[in-house]
């Protein structure tokens, strides 16, 4: 079996190659993309055994040519790359070519086979957008609300829409959770990214390492027959489950404990923003792991051995807290890419997006931790009426394929304000091109498992980067159920980058929106 991988040197991919190194035997021959020979070779020389079967692709995602050799001749092809925080947000245009164009010129590629390959195309839990307050767990289903300009979040909707609607014939995609990986410190003290995550920011974790053991799995799944038909066309949740569930400010403990700390040891109330990530806690991230049996490791066991192979952190135990903290932490609060800092700079799109506002953000400034109060234990997930199901999605998900009506894709884009424009074309099959009308009375094509199964409604964001969600949640019955969890009914924000990509917010008075 032949197999391509794009991504392998990001976090994912190379613990897939790790996976491969111990099963090589899966693989006749592994194709990998890579921009940089003198970096492929080096990688080569990591791999181990696995490096015989490997051959590099020199070339770019976002070069449709370097795709077409990349497929060629493959079973199955695994797109693992993207661009993710921080270069995301520094570097737009990559994140576009590698989210966006890059999927698309795989998908070409694949498409035009006259033996198509089988694609697993891997999105991320940040389509689903900012999850804290009322709605902290979800499902393959939810509503796909982007935060303002979380770039990485809308491209990756964008990359994940394609593929769903691609003429690729076998594709499974996979929304990755938040990934525990061996190089979190020191990615973390790069810039300020870590304060983009609120105190309460629902997470659900995976470790690197079980992230490479569902891709083999999957992989040996495949070529032995065992994986199931029912696997493909579908869209799954990847997470560690509940022993991986932590806030944020959980996770940075169960990292500052390490050297003896705590959240509390480093961070002020007001470093952090309040909303705009993402990140949920996954109802059916069993699912997949009853299909793939991919975990192995818990939160405490990647902990455990973050500790145990650092020795060097140990020594954080005998220095102040303060010094850390003003030698390590305090320095990233200048960075471009902090809250803070935006702050200061008198940013008052990012303002808006991340704090509801200056005043909010000034009233932060005032509270002490002993003035917060911050939950120690996560909630179960409590399940939902068929009532609730209809209220909340428009249906009752609880439905199989074969149970769904002409009805049911009515009353979702009933609850989205829009209609369902060609009823009579609907057989019952959830993959036949349907013709919708959004709310703005726009008309787009997608098949009925992109709407109720996988949350896609086209709307600005699938055109442009604009963040209208304010003005839709107004008649959007789905929107509004997570979007008003973080943000007030009165406000009236359209979030757009320029063609710079510098962020603005106007109001919605303030712009012509058609």
């Amino acid at each position: 079996m032949n197999i391509a991988i794009t991504g392998t040197t990001g976090n994912m991919g190379g613990y897939f190659m790790w996976a491969l190194n111990g099963s090589p035997q899966c693989v006749d021959k592994v194709k990998i993309l890579c921009r940089n020979k003198k970096k492929a070779d080096k990688l080569l020389k990591e791999y181990g055994e696995i490096a015989a079967k490997t051959e590099v692709v020199i070339g770019d995602i976002s070069d449709r040519m370097a795709c077409d050799k990349l497929v060629a001749d493959c079973d199955v092809v695994f797109n693992l790359c993207a661009v993710i925080p921080p270069t995301a947000d520094s570097n737009p245009q990559a994140t576009i070519a590698c989210n966006v164009t890059g999927v698309k010129h795989l998908l070409a590629a694949i498409e035009e086979m006259e033996t198509q390959p089988a694609l697993v195309h891997i999105s991320s839990v940040a389509v689903y957008g900012n999850r804290c307050g009322g709605h902290i767990y979800g499902r393959v289903g939810e509503p796909l609300v982007s935060g303002p300009f979380e770039l990485y979040s809308a491209t990756k909707i964008l990359g994940e829409y394609a593929v769903l609607q691609s003429a690729v014939k076998k594709w499974v995609v996979l929304r990755q959770t938040a990934i525990y990986h061996y190089n979190m410190f020191s990615d973390n003290i790069k810039d300020g990214l870590m304060f983009h995550t609120p105190h309460l920011a629902p997470l659900e974790w995976v470790t690197v390492k079980d992230s490479g053991r569902l891709l083999l799995n999957l992989l040996k799944g495949f070529s032995d027959n065992t994986l199931p038909e029912t696997f493909w066309k579908h869209v799954y949740n990847i997470g560690g489950g509940k022993t991986t569930r932590a806030y944020g400010y959980q996770t940075y403990d169960m990292g500052f404990k390490i050297i003896g700390g705590s959240f509390k040891d480093f961070f002020k109330p007001w470093y952090n923003a309040t909303r705009n990530f993402h990140g949920m806690f996954y109802t059916d991230s069993d699912d997949l792991e009853n299909l793939l049996h991919f975990r192995t490791q818990s939160a405490d066991d990647y902990w455990k051995e973050m500790a145990d192979t650092h020795k060097i952190f140990k020594l954080g135990k005998i220095v102040p807290k303060s010094l850390l903290a003003a030698m390590v932490i305090k320095p990233l609060l200048k960075d471009e890419n902090a809250p803070v800092r935006w702050m200061k700079d008198v940013d008052e799109a990012r303002a808006e997006a991340y704090f509801g506002g200056f005043e909010k953000f000034e009233a932060l400034k005032k509270l002490k931790w002993s003035d917060i109060d911050l939950p120690s234990e996560i909630p179960d997930p409590v399940e939902m009426t068929h009532e609730q199901n209809v209220e909340a999605y428009g249906y009752d998900i609880s439905k199989s394929d074969n149970e769904i009506t002409v009805d049911d894709l009515k009353t979702v884009a009933e609850a989205h304000a829009g209609k369902l424009l060609t009823p009579e074309r609907f057989s019952g099959d959830l993959y036949e091109k349907l013709d919708w009308q959004n709310s703005d009375g726009d008309v787009f094509s997608a098949d009925a498992h992109a709407v109720l199964r996988a949350g896609h409604w086209e709307h600005a964001l699938y055109h442009s980067f604009r963040w209208e969600f304010d003005r839709l949640s107004k008649t959007d019955k789905i929107f509004a159920r997570i979007w008003y969890d973080s943000h007030d009914k009165d406000e009236n924000n359209v979030y757009l980058f320029d063609g710079d990509f510098k962020a603005n917010v106007a109001k919605i008075n303030e712009l012509k929106l058609k």
